[in-house]
């Protein structure tokens, strides 16, 4: 298996601690940040956010918000609607009653439900969370992981934006997305998926990224990186231990990419894509959703 090719991105690069040795620690509660779609939406949760990006990245065309009238003349609003098929994201109990009430008063509205375990256990219609093509043998789906241990430890300098080139420092955290083909009703287990993107995390962890277009010479040991930037002449000698090459600058969209190409190699061959979150602060990092193949 091996990274293909980049799909899609989006996101901010802002660099805002100039003091790597000072230890960082920080809270993000999902009420605080802000989830926008593709087509400018503003949705309500990172589960909403996780089925536009799943829906975008097939090619599905879909409406946030629609509205669904019932036969009394009364109406609700459908987190998803694609064709004449819905997605209702179950994140409170409202959520699930109104999911029962569709059911119940629609029974031919072809919709379904995905959310907490909490609140779909409680849903009588349990089968009716997922459909599927009883014509195929296999059906596409997708996880996510996020963990605060999933996290890493990084310098780096970035010499074509005044404020980050001077080497400083970040702590960033990690979502990953894993898309693929479903065996037993798994993608993967996330035992599994977690051991793996740890063991990739552990390979940049505590590293210095720096774009490979500065590096002048090397030896066995050491890089010799050297340029010129707003805050002055560099010239730089690393050891390659703790050193990262990168084929671009070291922004997050760069480091999403490469974390991609790391843990491509490490999937089951079911896995078709990933999706890497890179988070730089509070409310600000980069996405990257790449295609995976295997050889």
């Amino acid at each position: 298996m091996k990274y293909q090719k980049n799909i899609a991105h989006e996101g901010e690069f802002i660099c805002d601690n100039p003091f790597f040795n000072i230890p960082m620690e920080r809270v993000v509660l999902d009420k605080d940040i802000r989830y926008i779609d593709n087509n400018g939406n503003l949705l309500r949760s990172r589960a909403e956010f996780s089925i536009s990006k799943l829906l975008s990245f097939l090619g599905i065309t879909y409406e946030y918000d629609a509205s669904l009238s019932f036969k009394d003349g009364t109406s609700e609003k459908i987190d998803f609607k694609t064709g004449n098929r819905y997605i209702e994201i179950v994140d409170s109990k409202a959520d699930m009653d109104k999911f029962k009430l569709i059911k119940k008063e629609l029974p031919d509205v072809d919709v379904i439900a995905l959310g907490h375990s909490k609140y779909a256990a409680k849903v009588n219609e349990l089968d009716s969370l997922f459909f599927y093509d009883s014509n195929h043998s296999s059906h596409s789906g997708s996880i996510f992981i996020e963990d605060p241990s999933l996290a890493f430890d990084y310098a780096h300098i970035l010499p074509q934006v005044e404020k980050c080139s001077i080497l400083h420092g970040h702590t960033s955290t990690v979502m990953v997305e894993i898309i693929g083909q479903m065996t037993n009703n798994l993608v993967i287990d996330f035992s599994e998926a977690k051991k793996i993107i740890k063991d990739t995390l552990n390979v940049i962890d505590h590293k210095f990224f720096i774009d490979k277009k500065y590096l002048q010479k090397e030896d066995d040991l050491y890089y010799f990186i050297s340029f010129d930037g707003p805050r002055g002449y560099f010239n730089l000698q690393l050891p390659k231990l703790t050193t990262f090459l990168l084929p671009g600058e070291a922004t997050v969209e760069t480091l999403s990419t490469e974390i991609i190409k790391l843990l491509a190699p490490k999937m089951p061959p079911n896995v078709e894509a990933l999706g890497v979150y890179i988070y730089e602060g509070v409310n600000k990092g980069a996405h990257i959703i790449a295609e995976v193949k295997n050889d």
